[in-house]
């Protein structure tokens, strides 16, 4: 889309506000708010911000930052007034002299992705993002109630939540999504939206687009959408599936006549399972990402590949004929989309380059070979693997993991510090 489409299109579609909208190095959504008036300075890159937006309390003090609009983003938002409507662009991150940010998480993305075209790759993605929907109190706090009982693929009565659903796939389809499916996932009040095939940074891009307009439409319903992993003990957690097609010289690696993997498949599989411990950190980013790990429910905890529907890590998953994917099963709903994409872009394709050859177990094994290497269990372990592996650095730069593994340890300190009503109960009468 052009500039000149753009202030057509804001002028015809009767828009008065535009939302400029970023992530911080986490993956939460920010914005600045222009109305049209400003629109055209805004389209100049002349738009300033404080840059520690960027690393929500990390970082204080920080440079003056400007957004750059990527004019293909534009869309206007259907959740919003029919008169004087709200658009979003999303924007690239310059500084003052007009290079790209480098600790902007879209940047390092659309790096990993040149780096992935000039070895002949390119990278299509499809995500299967899971979240709840609950109550709200009297006070429009969230909770972690509903009062629904559905389970796996149920639908109305017992499924309390699809109307909901349903407007949220009515939205997203007319901002240019496409959407495969959507269904009620296996705990109550816990659904699942499934993406179409596209461009891996479109992906990302829709990804962030996708969890504003879900938690949007929530509200109208007077529900909360969250995707935080594991909001409650006993059910299972959400994830954010991703299946991977991957295209060398026009053709998905992963697809064969028989059903024998080729060796370059193979060893893009190899090398996520070789830096899945690694990545963890960023795939699987809170303090309860690690809940969801560790309960079972089919999340994934041993590093190892199958063609199965199970708990592994990864999935060989053939569709259609010549339409086989990878499934990386182990992000979850919280994990920043940029940052996902690249690491997983990144490990496959050193795994390609290095000839690493997948166990003929398909299981990534401990130094014993006895047993099958797994996740990390806890964000502090997950923090500690990234001091003895420098694959996040040489991916994602070494500030920006600097910064990043130092947010991560003040959430766990700050955890530790908190006394859980599992404690109380358990050790208050005993000790």
């Amino acid at each position: 889309m052009t500039r000149d489409e753009i202030l057509d299109m804001v002028e015809q579609e009767d828009v008065e506000f535009i939302r400029l909208q970023f992530t911080d190095m986490f993956g939460n959504l920010k914005n600045v708010a222009v109305t049209a008036n400003q629109l055209a300075k805004v389209l100049d890159k002349k738009c300033a911000f404080d840059g520690s937006a960027l690393f929500d309390e990390t970082r204080a003090s920080e440079e003056e930052l400007y957004l750059a609009p990527d004019l293909d983003t534009f869309v206007v938002l259907p959740w919003r007034p029919q008169q004087r409507r709200v658009a979003r662009l999303l924007c690239d991150i310059h500084d003052r002299k007009g290079n790209e940010y480098n600790l902007s998480p879209r940047y390092i993305l659309k790096e990993v992705l040149n780096k992935a075209r000039e070895k002949g790759y390119d990278f299509y993605v499809d995500p299967q993002c899971e979240f709840f929907l609950f109550h709200l109190d009297d006070n429009g706090i969230p909770t972690t109630l509903t009062h629904e009982k559905a389970g796996y693929m149920d639908v109305g009565p017992m499924d309390l939540g699809e109307n909901a659903r349903r407007d949220m796939v009515m939205a997203l389809e007319e901002m240019g999504f496409e959407i495969e499916s959507s269904h009620h996932q296996k705990a109550p009040g816990q659904h699942e939206i499934d993406f179409g095939e596209a461009e891996a940074l479109e992906i990302a891009d829709s990804i962030i687009t996708f969890r504003s307009a879900v938690k949007s439409t929530a509200r109208r319903f007077g529900l909360h959408a969250s995707f935080m992993p594991k909001p409650k003990k006993g059910v299972a957690g959400s994830g954010m599936h991703m299946n991977f097609s991957v295209y060398k010289d026009g053709k998905n690696i992963f697809n064969s006549k028989d059903d024998e993997l080729k060796d370059e498949a193979k060893a893009f599989i190899a090398g996520i399972m070789e830096h899945a411990r690694a990545m963890c950190v960023v795939t699987n980013p809170l303090v309860n990402s690690y809940k969801r790990i560790n309960s079972g429910f089919e999340a994934p905890k041993e590093i190892r590949c199958s063609r199965k529907n199970d708990n592994s890590l990864l999935r060989v998953s053939a569709r259609y004929a010549e339409d086989t994917k990878l499934e990386i099963r182990f992000p979850d709903s919280a994990a920043n989309p940029y940052l996902a994409i690249a690491l997983c872009v990144m490990a496959g394709l050193d795994g390609i380059e290095k000839g690493l050859v997948l166990d003929d177990s398909s299981s990534k094994l401990t130094e014993d070979k006895k047993t099958v290497e797994q996740l990390p269990g806890t964000l502090r372990e997950a923090i500690s693997i990234v001091a003895n592996d420098s694959f996040l650095s040489d991916v994602l730069g070494c500030e920006f993991v600097d910064i990043y593994i130092k947010a991560k340890l003040n959430e766990w300190d700050e955890y530790m510090e908190e006394v859980s009503d599992w404690e109380v109960k358990t050790y208050l009468s005993k000790v």
